[in-house]
């Protein structure tokens, strides 16, 4: 057993140090690259000047991830919620299915670049709804997708097996149903969780509150400061991997609770 234990946590460690092993080396090639070949600061910043940015600005790029951050999570959960109750009803209804599957579809093509503009002017730029919209409409297509192919993945068997023992519809959905869909909507869910983050920046960039890593990435390009706004893109791709992280801690979880 200790054995076996060791060899789980070598293969843990391994995990974990190749993508950071390789992530150190593309950030010595990239220092290298830009000393080597002095590209201009406003194509190509260096790692090193990129840092010094950022110690200077960690306060602003804290209070921007948040706002950024907080618009992903009501997003996510607006979005999340009526993708799941969607598939729910697009699983038992095949009239709903064909209007569900379809819609879903178009959403998943809808430019951000012509969505939010649009939704500015409806609510107002100093109304974070515009945002949070954006990320409803970009969660939902692969938590929709995901989660009504997880809940047709159901064995009719298994429903007979247990319709035959006298389960009742909750049981069926609690024992079968949901547990077998799970994995379907954590998928959907992981790829929502990042495409979220990005959704939520690109919409910043189209006016509206001043208080985002998008609206901060458009100032400091806009004075220059390029390194700074590299600062901020920095920030963005580790809110990504919060979000990322958060949602594959709680399909973890979620699979302890139902023994999967």
């Amino acid at each position: 057993m200790s054995t076996q234990a060791s060899a789980g946590r070598r293969r843990s460690a391994v995990r974990w140090f190749a993508p950071v092993l390789l992530g150190l080396v593309a950030l010595v090639l990239w220092q290298g690259f830009v000393v080597a070949t002095g590209i201009k600061p406003y194509l190509l910043p260096s790692p090193t000047a990129i840092v010094d940015q950022l110690r200077q600005v960690v306060p602003l790029v804290w209070s921007a991830a948040l706002a950024t951050g907080l618009n992903v999570l009501v997003g996510l959960l607006v979005g999340g919620t009526a993708a799941v109750l969607a598939a729910i009803l697009a699983a038992r209804s095949g009239m709903v299915d064909s209007l569900m599957s379809p819609t879903a579809a178009a959403l998943s093509v809808m430019p951000i670049v012509a969505l939010a503009p649009a939704l500015n002017t409806m609510f107002g730029t100093t109304s974070t709804t515009p945002r949070r919209l954006v990320v409803s409409v970009v969660v939902f297509a692969p938590i929709f997708v995901n989660t009504l192919r997880g809940l047709r993945q159901v064995q009719p068997v298994h429903r007979d097996l247990l319709r035959a023992y006298a389960a009742t519809p909750r049981q069926i959905s609690r024992t079968v149903t949901i547990p077998g869909a799970l994995p379907y909507f954590f998928t959907g869910l992981r790829i929502a969780s990042s495409t979220g983050v990005i959704a939520a920046v690109v919409a910043e960039y189209f006016g509206g509150l001043q208080n985002g890593l998008g609206s901060r990435i458009t100032s400091a390009a806009s004075n220059s400061a390029y390194a700074r706004a590299w600062a901020f893109v920095l920030g963005a791709i580790l809110l990504g991997l919060v979000f990322y992280l958060a949602t594959l801690a709680l399909e973890r979880a979620a699979a302890r609770r139902t023994g999967g």
